[in-house]
């Protein structure tokens, strides 16, 4: 099993900083990250799950919602990757986590 406790570390904080982010600034670009994002990890974590269904598109429950979307995303992406066998999804794990740190960077958080 793989280890995932920087993909989910990374996941929780961005999230946090999405929870504590005045509405304007949610607004202007930072919830559209997070709602990217989780969609962005909702995929992989479908596709990783089973590679022959096609993903379904996580919805836009609007800029409250999206930590939780974010982290419920997140959360699922790591959970597959950690129980998924030695040998696939060779450096899924190091994507997730470098785009989770560049999305929380164009959101400014």
């Amino acid at each position: 099993m793989r280890d995932t406790s920087e993909l989910i570390a990374a996941v929780e904080r961005f999230a946090d900083r999405l929870r504590a982010a005045p509405q304007s600034r949610l607004q202007r670009g930072a919830a559209a990250e997070g709602l990217a994002l989780a969609r962005e990890l909702a995929v992989r974590a479908q596709r990783a799950e089973d590679p022959d269904r096609e993903p379904r598109t996580m919805p836009d429950a609007g800029v409250f919602m999206v930590a939780d979307q974010l982290a419920v995303a997140g959360n699922d992406l790591a959970e597959i990757l950690r129980t998924a066998p030695a040998g696939s999804g060779e450096g899924e794990l190091d994507e997730a986590v470098a785009l989770v740190r560049e999305a929380a960077e164009r959101a400014g958080l």
